[in-house]
C-alpha cells in the first residue's frame, strides 16, 4: 500500500508540472463560476425587485438548493457541470499510460520490482487525488452558496458532492483504460469521448428483451447521477460506480499484463470477461430488493414516500403482494408508450422504486394483447378493410416490437375484463386474495401519485372500504353522465386524478323506487331531484336517517318543495327564492360564499384544504368559494349539532329573489312588495351531526348542487371532503410533503456582483498565477 501511495505522489506532482493539470482546473474552476454566479445573480435581482415592490412576497415558492445546484435539466449549477464532464476526461487521462510507452519507461516498469497492479493503481490513486481537487472546488462554491441562501440543505448538497465524486472516478477509471490500450493520446481521448457516448446511450439499445434490458440498464452510466443528485443515496448505485471503476482499473491492468506476457487471444478474453462477469453477477445480487440501503439527504425527503403510506405498507408485514401490468399494443391513450417492454425500468425503478424501498417482496408480472372496446369502430375506420389482427400486425411493426408476445382479443377476455377500463393500460394489485385496479392518467406525468397508491394498498390491507350510493329515479345529477351539470367528474371517473373512485371509495346507484338501501351503504347522496319523491321513496329516505344513515343532501333554487318534506324533520328548511349577487364579471346568480372556521374542523385528519382555509383566515383573507344558484338554508336546533360550512358576506351583499330570476338582462333590483329579502348573512351549507346508538350519524346540506358538477372543478373538493366526512375519513389518505425553508436569498444584487467578480476573475487568475510560477520553476530546474 505504500508503493501505492508513493507512485501516486510522484504521480499527481508529474500531472501538476505539466500544464495540462492547471488548464484544466481553471477552466473548470470558471464552469462552475460562471454557472453558480449567473444563477444566484438573477435569483438576488427578482428578489430585490419583488421585495421592493411586492409587498405580499415572503418567499420563493421552490427549493433555493434543489434550483440553484441540484438541477439535472441543463439550468442548475451539477447539471451543467455534467454537462460538461465528459469534455474534461479525455485530456486529463489521454497520456496516463501511453505516455509510459511513449517515452520508452514502460520498459523500466516492467522489469522493476514493482508489481503491475501496484502501478495501476499508483496511477489511478494520483488520479483520484486530482478528482478530489475538483471536489474542492465544488464544495468552495457550495459554501458561498451557504452563505447566500437562508437554511440551505446541506445533506442535498453533500449527495450532490457523493454523486460527482463517484461519477467522475469511474470516468476517469475509463481514460485510464483507454491509455493502457493505444500508444496515441489522441486517439486515447477519442476513445474515451466515444466510450462515454456508449455508456451514457447504452441504457436504450434493446430494451424490448428481459435479460438483455437488465444488462444494458446495469452497465448504462445516464440516470442513476439523476437520481443521486436529487438526494437519493443507494447502495445500488453506489456499488454500480465502484464496480464500473474496478471493472476499468482492472482492464488497464490486464491490458499492461498483457503487453509483457505472449499470451493468446483466446486467454486475454477470457481473463476480460471473467472481470467482465464478475461485475455483473456482484451488480445483479447488490441490486436485488430487500438488499439495496437507502439513504434521502434531501431535508423535505423528496424521494422518500410520506410516514402515512408507510404505515400503511408496515400494516401489510411480510405477506406478499403481486402487481401485474395489462399493456394494450393498442391502447387509445398514451398507455402503451409509457408501459411497453422497452420501458419496463422506467416503471420500475422510476415509479415502482419508492414502494419496493419498504415492501421489497412484491412480484411484478406483465401481460401484453391487444384489444379494442366492443361497438369501439375507431380502428376500423383508421384502417378500413383491415381485420383487428392484421391492424395489431402493422401496430406492432410500427411500434418495432414482436407481435408473438401479445395476447388475442378472446385469450385476453379468459383472464379478466378490462372493458371497464376502456382497455387502457392499468395495473392489477393482489394481496392475501384481494384485487384491486390502479390507474394510469393521460397527462405528462401519467403514473399515479403517492395518494393513489397508498389508497390501493390501504384498501388491500383492511377491510374498509367506503360505499356511497347515489340516487336515481327522481331525475337527479347523475355519476355515470358526462354533461356539465353532472357528477361524473368527482365520483366515478376513472382517468381523473381527483376522482374519488381513485381515492379508495366505491360508488354504486339506486333507485329508491324499487330497490332498499343496501347495509352496506356508508353514505347516500341525493343531488336535485327534481320531481316530488313518491312515499316509497319518501318512507325508505326516513327509515334510513331515522337508523341513523349519513347523507348528502344538494338542492337547487325553484325545488325547494321537494326536499323540505325530508329535512325540517332534521331542523333544516332550504328557504323561499334564489340568492342574488350582484358583480362585475358573473351572472347575479353566481354567489361567492366565504368557507367557515368550523368547516376547516369538519375533517378531523389533516388534509391541505382546511390547511389553505385556516391559514387564508388567519391572514385576514377568508377563501370564498362559486356557487351558481343557490337557495339559501334555515336551521334550528331539533336533536342534530349544526355547524355553518358556508356563509354569504359582507352584510348586504347578496339578498333574495322571490320570484322569477332574470340573469341575462338588467341587474336585478331588491323589491321588497314583491316578496325579495335580505339578511346580514344567509347560510349555503350545513352539517349535521348526532350520536345514534354506537355511531355518529353526519348529514350535510346545500342549497346548491352545480358546485359538484362535473364543469365545477374548483369546487369540487367541497364534494370530496363531504364524501370523507361521512365515511369517518377512512378515504381519502392524505398526503403531505414537508415545505421547505430554503426559499429565501440572504444577499442582494450587489453582493451577489461582488461574488460574480471574485469567483469568475480574481480567484482563476490567481490560480493562473500560481500555477505559471511552479511551471516556470520546473522549467529553470
Amino acid at each position: 500500500m505504500k508503493l501505492i501511495f508513493k507512485i501516486a505522489r510522484t504521480e499527481l506532482r508529474n500531472l501538476f508540472f505539466s500544464p495540462v493539470a492547471w488548464f484544466l482546473t481553471i477552466i473548470f474552476f470558471v464552469i462552475c463560476a460562471i454557472f453558480y454566479t449567473n444563477f444566484i445573480a438573477a435569483l438576488a435581482n427578482w428578489q430585490d425587485s419583488l421585495l421592493k415592490t411586492t409587498p405580499s412576497f415572503k418567499e420563493f415558492p421552490m427549493a433555493l438548493t434543489k434550483a440553484v445546484f441540484m438541477g439535472m435539466d441543463g439550468n442548475g449549477f451539477i447539471g451543467n457541470i455534467f454537462s460538461n464532464l465528459y469534455l474534461f476526461i479525455p485530456l486529463l487521462t489521454m497520456g496516463l499510460i501511453n505516455r509510459e510507452f511513449n517515452s520508452g519507461t514502460v520498459k523500466l516498469l516492467y522489469s522493476s520490482p514493482v508489481q503491475l497492479n501496484q502501478i495501476v493503481w499508483g496511477k489511478y490513486v494520483a488520479i483520484m487525488a486530482y478528482n478530489m481537487l475538483l471536489l474542492t472546488i465544488m464544495l468552495l462554491f457550495m459554501i458561498v452558496g451557504g452563505f447566500s441562501i437562508r437554511n440551505i440543505d446541506t445533506g442535498h448538497l453533500f449527495t450532490g458532492l457523493i454523486t460527482f465524486y463517484l461519477v467522475v472516478c469511474s470516468y476517469t477509471a475509463i481514460g485510464m483504460f483507454m491509455s493502457s490500450i493505444t500508444h496515441y493520446q489522441i486517439v486515447s481521448a477519442i476513445a474515451t469521448f466515444i466510450l462515454l457516448f456508449l455508456l451514457q446511450r447504452i441504457g436504450g439499445l434493446w430494451q424490448e428483451y428481459d435479460f438483455i434490458r437488465d444488462i444494458t440498464y446495469f452497465l448504462a452510466i445516464n440516470g442513476r447521477a439523476e437520481r443521486m443528485v436529487n438526494g437519493l443515496i443507494t447502495t445500488r448505485d453506489i456499488m454500480y460506480y465502484a464496480l464500473l471503476t474496478y471493472m476499468f482499473v482492472t482492464f488497464s491492468y490486464l491490458s499492461l499484463l498483457h503487453g509483457r506476457e505472449l499470451v493468446s487471444r483466446t486467454k486475454k478474453a477470457v481473463r476480460y470477461l471473467t472481470v467482465f462477469v464478475s461485475v455483473l453477477v456482484v451488480g445483479y445480487l447488490t441490486s436485488r430488493p430487500g438488499y439495496i440501503g437507502y439513504w434521502d439527504g434531501t431535508r423535505t425527503k423528496m424521494n422518500t414516500i410520506t410516514e402515512k403510506t408507510q404505515e400503511i405498507i408496515k400494516g401489510m408485514k411480510d405477506e406478499p403482494m403481486e402487481v401485474t401490468l395489462y399493456t394494450n399494443l393498442l391502447d387509445p391513450g398514451q398507455g402503451f408508450g409509457r408501459t411497453r417492454p422497452s420501458s419496463r425500468n422506467n416503471y420500475i425503478w422510476g415509479f415502482w422504486d419508492q414502494f419496493i424501498r419498504f415492501k421489497p417482496n412484491i412480484k411484478f408480472n406483465y401481460v401484453l394483447y391487444y384489444d379494442v372496446k366492443d361497438g369501439d369502430s375507431t380502428m376500423y375506420k383508421r384502417m378500413p378493410g383491415m381485420t383487428l389482427d392484421s391492424i395489431a400486425r402493422e401496430y406492432a411493426k410500427m411500434y418495432e416490437t414482436n407481435l408473438d408476445w401479445y395476447l388475442k382479443p378472446a385469450e385476453i377476455r379468459k383472464q379478466i375484463d378490462l372493458q371497464p377500463e376502456d382497455l387502457r393500460s392499468v395495473m392489477q394489485l393482489k394481496y392475501k386474495g384481494k384485487s384491486i385496479l390502479l390507474r394510469c392518467y393521460e397527462d405528462t406525468k401519467y403514473w399515479p401519485d403517492e395518494d393513489h397508491v397508498a389508497a390501493a394498498l390501504k384498501r388491500l390491507s383492511n377491510d374498509t372500504i367506503p360505499k356511497v350510493y347515489a340516487t336515481t329515479g327522481n331525475y337527479e345529477r347523475s355519476i355515470h353522465k358526462l354533461g356539465e351539470r353532472e357528477y361524473s367528474s368527482y365520483s366515478i371517473q376513472k382517468y381523473s386524478r381527483a376522482a374519488l373512485i381513485n381515492h379508495g371509495f366505491e360508488f354504486d346507484t339506486l333507485n329508491l323506487s324499487k330497490q332498499d338501501i343496501p347495509a352496506d351503504a356508508d353514505a347516500l347522496v341525493l343531488a336535485d331531484p327534481k320531481v316530488m319523491l313518491n312515499d316509497t321513496v319518501t318512507t325508505r329516505l326516513k327509515q334510513y336517517i331515522d337508523k341513523g344513515g349519513n347523507m348528502m343532501i344538494m338542492g337547487e333554487p325553484g325545488k325547494q318543495q321537494v326536499l323540505n318534506p325530508l329535512i325540517k324533520p332534521m331542523g333544516a328548511e332550504l328557504m323561499p327564492g334564489t340568492m342574488v349577487q350582484i358583480s362585475q364579471h358573473e351572472t347575479p346568480d353566481k354567489i361567492t360564499p366565504f368557507v367557515t372556521m368550523d368547516h376547516t374542523w369538519l375533517l378531523k385528519q389533516k388534509n391541505q384544504f382546511s390547511i389553505s382555509i385556516r391559514k387564508g383566515l388567519e391572514e385576514g383573507d377568508s377563501t370564498k368559494i362559486l356557487h351558481p344558484g343557490v337557495a339559501p338554508l334555515s336551521y334550528t336546533d331539533n336533536g342534530f349539532k349544526v355547524t355553518r360550512l358556508m356563509v354569504s358576506g359582507p352584510k348586504g351583499l347578496a339578498w333574495v329573489k322571490a320570484g322569477h330570476l332574470v340573469t341575462d338582462s338588467a341587474p336585478p333590483i331588491l323589491v321588497a312588495s314583491e316578496g325579495d329579502y335580505k339578511l346580514d348573512s344567509f347560510t349555503l351549507a350545513l352539517a349535521l351531526s348526532r350520536q345514534v346508538g354506537n355511531k355518529e350519524q353526519k348529514i350535510t346540506i346545500v342549497g346548491d348542487a352545480d358546485f359538484a358538477s362535473n364543469i365545477r372543478t374548483n369546487s369540487q373538493m367541497l364534494a370530496a371532503n363531504y364524501a370523507s366526512w361521512l365515511t369517518d375519513e377512512a378515504f381519502p389518505v392524505h398526503i403531505f410533503a414537508i415545505k421547505p425553508t430554503d426559499t429565501l436569498l440572504t444577499i442582494g444584487l450587489k453582493t451577489a456582483e461582488t461574488q460574480k467578480i471574485i469567483l469568475v476573475w480574481i480567484l482563476p487568475a490567481l490560480i493562473l498565477v500560481l500555477g505559471t510560477v511552479i511551471l516556470l520553476r520546473r522549467k529553470r530546474q
